[in-house]
């Protein structure tokens, strides 16, 4: 299962790390994500390839905005 990286701007709280992890979580394909608040990284593991722009859209859509892939 391929883990894949993002740096994430806009996280500071255990809140952030909670509502990243549920919503990114949600998504068709994610078995896994773990947030660190320190480097601002969210490594997201999938079935497969994962689609960047579903995940740029629902990080987005919860109020942090990805920056790209580490």
């Amino acid at each position: 299962m391929p883990a894949t990286t993002y740096a994430v701007s806009g996280m500071s709280c255990g809140h952030c790390k909670a509502t990243l992890t549920k919503a990114i979580g949600e998504l068709d394909g994610v078995s896994g994500v773990e947030v660190d608040l320190d480097t601002g990284h969210v490594t997201v593991t999938t079935a497969a390839e994962p689609d960047d722009a579903l995940i740029a859209e629902t990080v987005d859509e919860a109020g942090y905005e990805l920056t790209g892939r580490v």
